[in-house]
C-alpha cells in the first residue's frame, strides 16, 4: 500500500483512528501484533469524552448495547471514614457515567464498526520488525513475517512500549512516577453498584472497580517493590489487602496464589516530538499516563479524532500531510501536559507520601473534608475526569 495509512497497534486508539479515516475515504491497514483481544487487566474505562465521540458517528446506542456497568461516583475510606470524591450524576452529557466495558468487548465492536468501510483492513497476528526508513523519511514498516508494508503515513498507536520509543526514533521525557500496581479480581459479596471505592491505610492504598459480578481491585505500592512482595509470598499480600479493606471479608479462598497478581509497572511520560516525515504517534505511543483516573484510553481517543480531522481530507484528496502532521501535536500536547501535571502532583504529593507512612491516619486531609461540606465541589473532579480538557468533535468528513 502506497497510499493511505499504515497503523501501527490494534487498541482502542489504532482501531479508534482506522474507523474515522476509513470513515472519510481514506484508505487504512492496522498491524496488531496480538491474536486476539482477549487480554486481562487493559484500560476498561470508557469515559462520557470517548461515548461522546461515538454519539457524533451516530454508533452510541450500538455500544451501550454492548455488556457493560455504569460508574457514577467515588469513594474514599481514610482516617475510618467514608468520604464520596467524584460525581458524575450531574454532567453535562447524554452518558455522565464511566461506561466499564471490557477491552476485548470495545475493540471487538471498533472492529466491527470500522470492518464496514471497504477501505479498511485489519492483519492480526502481525508484529512489525522494523520501520522502513529513506532519506529520513519513514515509509512503512516491515514485518516479522518480512512483508514490507508502506503507506503515505505511518501512524504510531502501539502503546507505551512502542517501537518507535524501544527504536528511538522520536526524542521523550521521562517524568517519573512513584508507584505500580497490582491487578487482580475478587467475587463480590454484596450487591452495590456503581461504585468506585478507593481505601487508605497506614501504607497501603487499595483500588476497588465496580464490574457486576466481582471487582477489579489494584494494590497501589511504591515503584520498585514488586519483587520484594512477591518473595514474601501471597498469604502476606493478602494480609495487607484485607487490613486496608477489612469490609471484604477473609480472602484465603479467593486470593491464594501469585499467578492471580498482574504487575502494572507504571510510567508518565511523552515524546517531545510527536513526528517526523511520514510518521506521527499518539495515544500512549506519544505520552504514557497514570492508572489515575483511567484517563489513558479516553486522551488517546481524543488524539485519534484531532489526527482524523486534521489529516483524512487531504489524505482523501492524495494529498501530501508531512507539513501537516505537526498540527496533530500542537492541537493536543497542552491538554496532555496539564492532565500530565495533575497527575505527577497527586502521584508525588499525594501518592507516595501515603505509601511511606506506617501509622493510622486519623482524619482525612483538608480537600476531602470540603468535599464533603460543599457537595457541590465533587462535580469539579467527576467533570474533569468525564470529559477531560479540550474535547475534539469529530468533523462531518470523518463522520460520513
Amino acid at each position: 500500500m502506497n497510499s493511505g495509512i499504515l497503523i501501527v497497534g490494534g487498541g482502542p486508539c489504532g482501531l479508534m483512528t482506522g474507523l474515522l479515516f476509513a470513515r472519510a475515504g481514506v484508505p487504512v491497514r492496522v498491524v496488531e501484533k496480538h491474536a486476539d483481544f482477549l487480554h486481562d487487566f487493559r484500560g476498561d474505562t470508557v469515559h462520557p469524552s470517548t461515548m461522546e465521540v461515538l454519539g457524533q458517528l451516530g454508533l452510541l446506542e450500538r455500544f451501550l448495547a454492548r455488556p457493560h456497568q455504569r460508574l457514577q461516583r467515588a469513594e474514599l475510606r481514610i482516617g475510618g471514614r467514608d468520604l464520596i470524591v467524584g460525581d458524575l450524576s450531574r454532567v453535562r452529557s447524554r452518558t455522565p457515567f464511566v461506561a466499564m466495558m471490557p477491552q476485548w468487548e470495545f475493540l471487538d465492536f471498533l472492529r466491527g464498526q470500522a470492518s464496514t468501510c471497504p477501505n479498511f483492513r485489519l492483519d492480526m497476528a502481525s508484529p512489525v520488525e522494523r520501520y522502513l526508513e529513506e532519506d529520513g523519511r519513514i515509509m512503512g514498516v516491515r514485518l516479522a513475517s518480512g512483508e514490507e508494508v508502506r503507506a503515505a503515513v505511518t501512524i504510531a498507536a502501539d502503546g507505551r512500549h512502542s517501537l518507535v520509543r524501544r527504536h528511538d526514533l522520536l526524542p521523550s521525557r521521562d517524568l517519573g512516577s512513584p508507584i505500580d500496581v497490582f491487578w487482580f479480581e475478587l467475587p463480590k459479596r454484596t450487591a452495590e453498584q456503581g461504585t468506585l471505592r478507593i481505601s487508605v491505610d497506614r501504607g497501603r492504598i487499595l483500588v476497588r472497580v465496580d464490574r457486576g459480578s466481582y471487582w477489579q481491585c489494584a494494590l497501589v505500592f511504591s515503584k520498585g517493590r514488586a519483587a520484594d512482595l512477591k518473595r514474601l509470598g501471597i498469604d502476606a499480600i493478602r494480609a495487607e489487602i484485607e487490613a486496608v479493606e477489612p469490609r471484604l471479608g477473609p480472602l484465603a479462598d479467593d486470593l491464594c496464589d501469585l499467578k492471580q497478581l498482574h504487575l502494572l509497572e507504571v510510567s508518565l511520560d511523552r515524546l517531545k516530538r510527536w513526528h517526523r516525515p511520514g510518521l506521527l504517534a499518539i495515544g500512549d505511543a506519544a505520552h504514557a499516563m497514570s492508572p489515575m483516573g483511567g484517563v489513558g484510553i479516553n486522551l488517546a481517543i481524543q488524539d485519534a479524532v484531532a489526527a482524523a480531522n486534521i489529516l483524512a481530507g487531504p489524505l482523501a484528496r492524495g494529498e501530501p500531510v508531512d507539513r501537516l502532521l505537526h498540527r496533530v501535536q500542537r492541537r493536543r500536547q497542552g491538554s496532555t501536559r496539564l492532565i500530565q501535571l495533575v497527575q505527577k502532583i497527586a502521584q508525588d504529593w499525594v501518592l507516595a507520601p501515603v505509601l511511606r507512612r506506617e501509622e493510622r491516619l486519623t482524619r482525612p486531609p483538608l480537600p476531602l473534608v470540603l468535599l464533603q461540606h460543599f457537595p457541590a465541589l465533587r462535580r469539579i473532579p467527576g467533570r474533569a475526569i468525564a470529559l477531560g480538557i479540550r474535547r475534539e468533535r469529530v468533523q462531518p468528513s470523518a463522520a460520513a
